[in-house]
């Protein structure tokens, strides 16, 4: 089992914190640096120093470390073109010597979007842009050198592009897609995805939600195999005490986390963490909030990830 960071810095977090929460998963030992994409802060907090870029962040912190992989849960696709972004994450894989997945959504926080005067059509438009979005990023990515690309459909049309630059990774980085979707999201992961990410489900339904996309896979007579993953928020104490410090410090209590999260001693979490993976799972995302406790990702590393 692979365990990730994920973290939220539109919640309160500048470039050099998120630089320490990445160097410090990197030195432990973790598979992956993740981060939302988001521009408004959620909840009671105030959200200072204020939003930050989920690609130019990655682009930094590509150069900063050398091991650990690095990507976005998830980018949506109403911020940007899907030309630009695939300039931008072609870059930043190259960057990173080839360490960079892309999670891609259909968007779904209205206030980011009217806050910084970004179109925000209905959920049919967005799942219509973000489908567009998958097959023009795959196919600049997989043009061969020397050939052109166009496309043209509802939302975007691309006439003789380049296709550059390419990125590290032969073919572009690995596609999440991540929801719990019935019917649009299971046929999307199976056309586009490298893999599938369940976020902050309980283990039953996200079974459930793994079965209909491996339903949707053989439909499609899909062969490629998927990696599944989960995301759950994580809260790790070595006894009640330390459980419960952690768990207010983020605003939450332990017991609803306990019911909907990673939340417990090391020992329960890497019991709960053995359930997913029974699911199929082949990752899970460690959902962190808060960024300035190091020690709580030290414990994590030495008792769980040791574990798993």
């Amino acid at each position: 089992m692979r365990l990730r960071i994920f973290t939220e810095p539109q919640q309160g977090a500048s470039y050099e914190t998120q630089l320490a929460v990445a160097k410090a998963a990197e030195d432990l030992g973790f598979d992956a640096y993740f981060r939302s994409d988001h521009y408004v802060k959620m909840g009671d907090v105030t959200g200072e120093p204020g939003p930050s870029d989920s690609w130019v962040t990655l682009g930094a912190l590509a150069r900063e470390t050398s091991r650990i992989r690095l990507g976005t849960l998830v980018t949506a696709a109403t911020f940007r073109y899907p030309g630009p972004l695939a300039i931008s994450v072609a870059q930043v894989d190259q960057m990173s010597g080839g360490r960079v997945d892309l999670g891609l959504g259909t968007g779904w926080f209205e206030q980011e979007h009217t806050a910084y005067g970004i179109p925000f059509p209905s959920l049919g438009e967005r799942f219509e842009r973000l489908e567009e979005q998958l097959e023009i990023l795959t196919g600049l990515w997989g043009t061969p050198d020397g050939d052109t690309y166009s496309f043209s459909g509802k939302h975007y049309a691309l006439a003789d592009s380049p296709a550059l630059p390419k990125p590290a990774q032969a073919g572009g980085p690995p596609i999440i897609i991540g929801g719990i979707g019935a019917k649009r999201t299971p046929r999307l992961a199976a056309r586009y995805a490298d893999e599938y990410n369940v976020p902050f489900h309980q283990v039953e339904d996200t079974g459930a939600a793994f079965d209909r996309v491996r339903a949707a896979c053989a439909e499609a007579g899909r062969t490629r195999p998927v990696v599944y993953s989960a995301a759950q928020v994580v809260c790790c104490g070595r006894d009640e005490a330390e459980l419960e410090r952690r768990a207010g410090a983020i605003g939450r209590q332990v017991s609803e986390l306990r019911g909907n999260g990673l939340a417990g001693t090391p020992a329960e979490l890497v019991d709960k963490i053995g359930r997913f993976g029974e699911l199929g799972a082949e990752c899970v995302y460690l959902q962190v909030l808060d960024l300035h406790d190091l020690e709580h990702l030290e414990l994590l590393a030495s008792e769980v990830l040791s574990k798993v």
